[in-house]
Formats: C-alpha cells, structure tokens, sequence
C-alpha cells in the first residue's frame, strides 16, 4: 500500500499566515484541493467549498500512548486491580483517577498524566497488573507539543473563548472547567490558574465570576446531583506548610549487668523447663475484715501489715500438705529433692530491676513475724542494700504483680524451683451468696505455673483449693497453725 505522507506549505500576506495542506502519493506528487486555509490572525475567517472537501482526519489523530504502571515504592513489582475508575471511550484530564490497585501493603489510587480518551484496558478486575508494563492505551490530543505545527482549529468567533490558545501554547483547563468559562463568558486567558502548571480550575472560575460582578455562581444541575450545594461562605483554605520535625536523639549500648545479667542467665535455664499453668480467683472479704482488724495492733507494733503475710502463710500450710510443689529437682531431672524449710520468695520491683528475695522458714513464722521481715525486706531493696543470703535458698516463690496492675499473667519458674505464683490485684465485684443474693465480693485472681515433669494438674489444683481455702476463710488457718 503506498505510504501517505502530509505535506505543509506555509506563506505570509500582510502578516497573515497560511496553512494548505497536499499529499504525496509514491513518488508522484498529485496537489489536491485543500479542504481549508487558516488565517491566523483572523480567528473568524475560515475558508472552505463545498466540491473541494478533503479528508484529513488521519492528520489530525492525536497519538496513541501506552500508560505503564509506574513502581509505587518499597520494592512492590506486582498489585492487584481492584477498581476501574475509566471505561474505554471515557475521556480524561490530567491527574484525573484512572483506578486502584492493592498491593501486599497498601491500596493506590492511580492517576493519569495524560489529557485524552481511554482506548484500552489491559485488566480486568482482580488481575494482576506488573510495574512497567502497560495498564491503559490513551489517544492524547493531536499536536499537543508546543513543538509542533501550529494547529488548525475550528472556526471560533471573538465572542467565544473557550479555546483560548496563545502563540501555540494551549491553556491548560478541564472541559467541565471550559464550559463553565463559556456559560459566563469569560476569557480563560484572563483568569489566573491556581493549579499545577497553571492549570484553571473551578474555583478560579468562580473566584473571577465574583470579583467582577460581586455574585457568587449557583451550582450546575449536574453538580446539584452529585452533591450538595457549596456553602455561601465556602473558601478553599490553604493547607498549613509546618517543618518538618528534626529529631537528634541516639542510640546507645551498653552491658548488660547486675541483677539483668542475672536475669539472663535464670531466665535461659527457666526456657528448659515444660510449664503447666492454673488460674482460679479468691474472694478476700472475710481477709479484709480480717486484716482491717488487726492492722491497728499492728501499728501499735511498727508494723505494716500488708495482705502478702497472710498469703505467705497459707501458702506455707499448702506445702505441708504437697511437699513436691516445695521441692527441686537435678540438671537432668532424675532425683527430687523436698526441702525442709518453706524459704518463700517475693519478687520486688525496684530501681535496679526485678529482684526476689526470700522470707527463711515461714512454717515457723507468725503472721506478725513474716510481716516484720518482709518490712526489712522491701526498706533494704528498695534502697539497694539486700545481700547475698537474702537471695539465696528460695523454695517457692510468689509474686504480687497486682500491686503494680494486672488481673492474670503467665509466671516463670525460677530454677531449681518447681513452682510459682503470681496474685493479681484486688477488685471489687458482684458475685451470688449461697441464697443467690448479690453482693460485693473483694476478688483477687491468681496464676499459678509448676514444673510439668513432676507435678500434674490434679496435685497444683489440690493445692490451689486448699490455699484458696484459708484465705477465703482465715479462721481455718488457726486449725493446721503450730
């Protein structure tokens, strides 16, 4: 087929210039009629016959242009099309939404960059779409390029400006925004555009239309429809430009040491250790009659009395009864050994870290005389000054992590212990009495963990109920004292 080419002779009279276009079929040149010539100059003169119509469609075509997904950062190569904002035929502005696309991390809303008509979608919904390659076909419009040959437009009267071009230079508005300027009658090239590249936008528009006659412009219908009517005092507010905050801190390294490096190396050997948890809850009204009771004898002594004594003591009598749960056992878990005496520990928050000393001999205390040395204990760790011996030789611990907050929590065996608990703090709720009456319980939860390889859950729930027992009713305590 032979090759077509467009051929453009150009000539000025008086100042005028003269666009005729011809053809060159092979290498012979056949000069048709020209369809039209166009004065610059005079925008309103346009000259044409209607015997001499030459088709020129094929020259006036804008370009086809491959719109590729472009790489949206943190290294996503492929996303998945989630909605189509476009169809083919639709027509497009610059930065309007083409569609969304979700990745592994996040949904995007892409946008075009050309001005044009959709003339392919390469997906379909749920497809997945790879960065760099095509994602629509947009035909761009023709001799858009500054470039270019001046372009030969329609004919345009002086009293419509909707198509304002200056020396070539198209100005640049959406068509929504054109004929807003044309129902006005207003010259796009005396409003100043406020968007990217001096784009004109609506506002401006409107902002213009009320600078000149004092009138604010009633919405379109079509406007109307898709939304509501602006208010009359509706400004576009300028989004605030704030500095970015600069931030100069750094990081530091330093040893791990004292009670830490201690912890570290109790916490590793505790990982080897199969854990069994049970968790109950104790109603403590009786206990805080109780403890209301005796805390002004206790005062009287110098003594602060605390519920920790009290549960120290029943612990105690618990481990008489289930000595495995006051035991210990070998590197390699072969002999149990049951120790004597109750040492019980209580873990203590302090400046230097989790700390757990231990009250010695508690099956030989009195209620006064544990709460004596738990005073010692707390003054001295509290001001760092707690020594060896009362570190060493626990046999079972307890920790009160409802002093700090908490309601159930997981404890961690200390080895070579088998078992610990840790007591929540204590709430008032409503709970049924034995006649199904309501009333205001004090209930305290309590997680307990023992070493699977020794003790089983029907021995830590024994001990559990049993412990749960005296506090829930201290006046059996007085039955097991010795």
């Amino acid at each position: 087929m032979a090759a077509v080419r467009v051929l453009r002779t150009w000539s000025r009279r008086a100042g005028r210039l003269i666009c005729v276009h011809y053809f060159e079929t092979c290498s012979n040149i056949h000069v048709l009629k020209p369809k039209s010539v166009c004065f610059f100059g005079y925008p309103s003169f346009k000259y044409s016959h209607p015997h001499r119509l030459l088709k020129t469609t094929a020259a006036l075509q804008g370009q086809i242009v491959q719109f590729k997904l472009s790489d949206i950062g943190e290294g996503i190569r492929e996303v998945t099309v989630k909605e189509w904002y476009v169809k083919e035929g639709d027509t497009v502005s610059q930065f309007d939404s083409i569609c969304e696309v979700q990745s592994d991390k996040a949904s995007v809303t892409i946008t075009s960059r050309y001005d044009g008509v959709i003339k392919k979608l390469y997906y379909n919904l749920d497809d997945i779409a790879y960065v760099g390659k095509p994602l629509v076909d947009i035909e761009t419009e023709a001799f858009k390029d500054s470039e270019e040959d001046v372009v030969e437009t329609p004919a345009v009267s002086h009293d419509e400006h909707t198509h304002q071009e200056i020396k070539g230079q198209k100005t640049l508005a959406t068509p929504a925004v054109r004929r807003l300027a044309m129902e006005n009658n207003i010259k796009l090239c005396e409003v100043v555009g406020s968007g990217k590249d001096g784009r004109i936008l609506k506002e401006d528009i409107l902002n213009y239309l009320e600078k000149q006659t004092g009138a604010i412009l009633p919405p379109s219908p079509k406007a109307e429809i898709m939304s509501s009517p602006p208010k009359p005092k509706d400004r576009t507010i300028p989004t605030p430009i704030s500095k970015p905050l600069v931030f100069t801190g750094k990081d530091r390294t330093e040893p791990i040491k004292g009670f830490q490096k201690a912890m570290v190396k109790t916490m590793s050997a505790a990982l080897k250790i199969p854990h069994f948890g049970y968790c109950d809850e104790v109603d403590l009204v009786e206990l805080v009659k109780l403890r209301e009771e005796l805390q002004p004898i206790a005062s009287a002594r110098g003594i602060k009395l605390s519920f920790l004594p009290f549960f120290l003591k029943a612990a105690s009598l618990g481990l008489l009864q289930f000595p495995i749960l006051n035991a210990s056992v070998d590197e390699n878990c072969q002999n149990i050994t049951y120790k004597s005496s109750h040492n019980i520990g209580i873990a203590m928050d302090t400046e230097q870290g989790l700390i757990v000393p231990n009250v010695k001999n508690v099956q030989i205390c009195s209620i006064f005389e544990i709460a004596t040395e738990l005073n010692r204990l707390q003054k001295l760790g509290s001001a760092g000054q707690l020594n060896t011996t009362d570190l060493k030789g626990g046999t079972f611990t307890l920790s009160n992590i409802g002093s700090i907050g908490g309601t159930y929590t997981k404890p961690v065996i200390l080895p070579p212990e088998v078992a610990v608990g840790a007591l929540g703090s204590i709430k008032a709720l409503p709970r049924f009495n034995q006649k199904g009456e309501v009333y205001k319980a004090q209930i305290m939860n309590v997680s307990w963990s023992a070493d699977h390889r020794i003790i089983d859950g029907a021995t830590m729930s024994h001990f559990s109920n049993l412990w749960k027992s005296y506090l829930e009713n201290p006046a059996l305590m007085l039955l097991d004292l010795k």
